[in-house]
C-alpha cells in the first residue's frame, strides 16, 4: 500500500498591521498649523472649538490642549469662550526676523568657507526641490526647502546654540515665506536665484561674496517691515 504523505499545517493567518492613528490633539496641531501655513486660515480669522472639532473629527478637549500649544508658538491668540484668533504675520515680527536672520546667517556662512562637498551637494539637491516646488505652485513645500537650504548653511558652522536658536525662527520663517510667494509671486524666480548665487559663492570658496548675496536676499524682506503681510 502506498504511502501516504501527511499534509503541511497551514499556516497561521498573517495578522493585520493597523496603522495607528496620532494622538487626537498632534491631529488638530497638524491641522491648524498646514491650514495657517497655507492661508486657509489667514490672519485675522477667529476659529472655534466647535468648528475644529467637527473639521477633525475629534472632542473639544484635544482642540483646547492643541490650540494651547499654537498660541506658546505664536501663531494664535486665545479668547476664552470666543475662540482663537489666527495672528496676522506684522511688521515688527518682519523686522525681528530679518535681523535675527542676518546676525545668524552672515556669521554662519562666513564659517562655511571653504564648503565641505556634501555640504554643497545638499544645497544643490534643495535648490533643484525649490525650483521644481515653486513651479508646481507648491508654495508650502517651497518655503519649506527654502528654510532647510538656509538651515544647512547654519548647521554647518558648528554652533548647536545658534543652529537652535535659528530653529526657533522655523515657523515664523515659513508663514513669511509663503506669504511672500502669495503675495509677491515675482519674487520667487529672485529667491532661486539667489540661492544660486549663494550655491556659486561657496563652490568658488568666495566668503564675501557669499555674505554680500545673503545680506541682499535676506534684507530684501525688509521691505516687507514697512507694512503688513496679509
Amino acid at each position: 500500500m502506498p504511502a501516504t504523505s501527511t499534509p503541511a499545517p497551514a499556516s497561521p493567518p498573517t495578522p493585520t498591521v493597523t496603522e495607528k492613528r496620532p494622538p487626537a490633539a498632534e491631529r488638530v496641531y497638524d491641522h491648524v498649523k498646514r491650514g495657517v501655513l497655507e492661508r486657509r486660515y489667514e490672519g485675522g480669522t477667529l476659529l472655534t472649538e466647535g468648528e475644529l472639532a467637527e473639521a477633525v473629527g475629534v472632542s473639544r478637549t484635544p482642540v483646547r490642549e492643541a490650540l494651547l500649544k499654537l498660541e506658546v508658538e505664536g501663531l494664535l491668540k486665545l479668547y476664552p469662550k470666543k475662540g482663537a484668533l489666527v495672528l496676522p504675520v506684522s511688521a515688527q515680527e518682519i523686522a525681528d526676523v530679518v535681523e535675527t536672520r542676518l546676525l545668524v546667517e552672515e556669521h554662519a556662512v562666513r564659517k562655511a568657507v571653504p564648503a565641505p562637498p556634501r555640504l554643497l551637494e545638499r544645497l544643490a539637491e534643495l535648490l533643484e526641490k525649490q525650483q521644481a516646488q515653486a513651479a508646481a505652485g507648491q508654495f508650502v513645500d517651497a518655503a519649506t526647502t527654502d528654510r532647510c537650504f538656509h538651515a544647512e548653511i547654519v548647521r554647518s558652522a558648528g554652533n548647536e546654540i545658534l543652529s537652535r536658536l535659528y530653529d526657533q525662527l522655523r515657523d515664523r520663517q515659513l508663514r513669511m515665506g509663503v506669504a511672500v510667494m502669495h503675495s509677491h509671486p515675482d519674487r520667487i524666480a529672485k529667491t532661486l536665484a539667489e540661492h544660486g548665487e549663494i550655491l556659486d559663492a561657496l563652490r568658488a570658496g568666495d566668503e564675501e561674496a557669499a555674505v554680500a548675496v545673503v545680506r541682499r536676499h535676506v534684507g530684501w524682506f525688509q521691505n516687507l517691515a514697512r507694512g503688513d503681510v496679509r
